[in-house]
């Protein structure tokens, strides 16, 4: 994402222009982001959910401390206090992960998708997304709590599909086939069809309010979502120790505060557009002020040359 920007900040400030996507800065930053997300998906196959989403937190601390290099940024104490705070909840979360098996077999999937705890949390889950869907359409209210926290609901769905695809994929290469099961079609269609509006009511509350309130409020929205869904779902904190939960909770707790401490205050940057004088547009000739002086005397008034050719016509 930084590289995408630093394209974009260089593209503006040549004096020819040219589209983005001829830019090969800007094609790294897309590989890299491919890649990313294509990590982040295996992930999925090998990890808790509980451990997955919250480790999310490391794209702030790299987008933070590498934008200096990159994009000319001043550190500001507020961001090594965020770093801090931020590692230090990573370490407790790789410490005290739920100890569940990783091997994930279709039929589990689908025994998980008929369970109790599982349909009660949808049956909620689809209330409050018709309310808060209700007064965005109806209502037409946008604030950017209704907007990211269906982006949190969605969210919830889409990590249960993601790691049930995972790794069912994982399970097929090592040789257990799954793909075969009609479960694994269906959570494919749920986890593209969930991206598709997640990404769509994110979009809008990007466009209508500052990253800097909506990174980390979604952070902090996904991640909660995404670890009530583990443990819904997946059963993943089932046989965990009542100490392992709390220091796990509050390393969530710290990698949160670690986050909002680094987008706090943070200003928003804009793209510098070239001045155009106006007299020097092709085909036009000006001789006079556009906007004369508001300290002179005849300040909104006619002058005198104007003022005669009026009276004579």
């Amino acid at each position: 994402l930084i590289f995408q920007k630093c394209a974009h900040l260089r593209l503006v400030c040549q004096a020819e222009q040219k589209p983005y996507y001829r830019s090969k800065l800007w094609w790294c930053g897309i590989t890299l982001l491919g890649l990313g997300e294509v990590g982040n998906f295996t992930a999925y196959g090998f990890a808790p959910i509980t451990l997955v989403a919250p480790l999310g937190c490391v794209s702030v601390i790299g987008s933070a401390f590498i934008s200096v290099f990159f994009l000319k940024k001043t550190m500001r104490t507020a961001d090594i206090l965020g770093g801090t705070l931020t590692i230090a909840g990573i370490y407790l979360l790789v410490t005290f992960i739920p100890n569940v098996p990783q091997e994930l077999t279709a039929r589990q999937v689908q025994n998980y998708l008929v369970s109790w705890p599982f349909l009660m949390y949808s049956i909620l889950e689809i209330i409050i997304f018709c309310i808060l869907l209700y007064f965005y359409k109806r209502k037409a209210v946008k604030h950017i709590m209704v907007l990211l926290m269906m982006v949190a609901l969605l969210a919830s769905l889409t990590v249960i599909a993601v790691k049930a695809v995972s790794s069912m994929i994982a399970l097929s290469v090592k040789g257990k086939m799954q793909l075969t099961y009609s479960i694994f079609y269906m959570m494919s269609v749920l986890m593209a069809t969930s991206c598709a509006f997640q990404i769509k009511f994110l979009n809008q509350a990007m466009h209508l309010y500052e990253a800097t309130a909506v990174v980390p409020i979604n952070f902090v929205l996904f991640t909660t979502s995404a670890i009530i869904s583990g443990v819904i779902f997946y059963r993943e904190f089932q046989s965990a120790a009542l100490l392992s939960v709390f220091m796990f909770l509050f390393g969530c707790l710290l990698s949160f505060l670690g986050v909002i401490i680094i987008a706090r205050n943070k200003k928003e940057e804009h793209l510098q557009i070239p001045f155009i004088d106006c007299g020097h547009i092709p085909g036009q000739k000006l001789t006079g002020k556009i906007q004369p002086d508001s300290h002179n005397s005849c300040y909104g008034t006619l002058n005198k040359e104007d003022d005669s050719v009026k009276r004579q016509s």
